[in-house]
């Protein structure tokens, strides 16, 4: 499972989206004052599902056609979020300053979609494997 890079693309994009649930968006410069991706429902909403559907797809490797599904799910959602996230970054306080952790949801989707291509490669190459054999198998009857 893990010596696979597209198992290790899916853990590094749980890994950034878990990690939305501990950072700050936004902060007041000079204050204590900051805004969490928790305290508002659709940023949390939105990084939950994208953090449960790579987390599954990470460890759906026997199944590819369900891991490509999931991987596909949480790079749509990913990218909800980040739009989002550029919307809410519009609508601040001119005092609020959005941290660097908001490109987060952009980098997991760039990894989820590097993760289904490796899945995808590796379905196409088992697919193709298999219509050799049954090909050869017919041929020797």
């Amino acid at each position: 499972m893990w010596q696979r890079v597209q198992t290790l693309y899916f853990a590094i994009a749980a890994g950034l989206t878990a990690a939305l649930f501990f950072c700050d968006f936004a902060r007041v410069p000079g204050a204590e004052d900051a805004m969490r991706y928790t305290e508002y429902l659709p940023y949390a909403v939105l990084a939950g599902l994208a953090f449960a559907c790579t987390l599954v797809a990470l460890f759906a490797w026997v199944r590819r056609s369900l891991q490509i599904r999931l991987g596909g799910a949480a790079a749509v959602i990913l990218l909800a979020l980040q739009i989002w996230l550029a919307v809410g970054y519009f609508k601040l306080p001119q005092e609020y300053v959005v941290r660097w952790t908001a490109v987060f949801p952009l980098i997991a989707l760039i990894f989820d979609i590097m993760a289904l291509r490796g899945v995808y490669a590796d379905e196409l190459l088992v697919r193709s494997s298999s219509r050799l054999r049954s090909a050869k198998r017919k041929q020797n009857k």
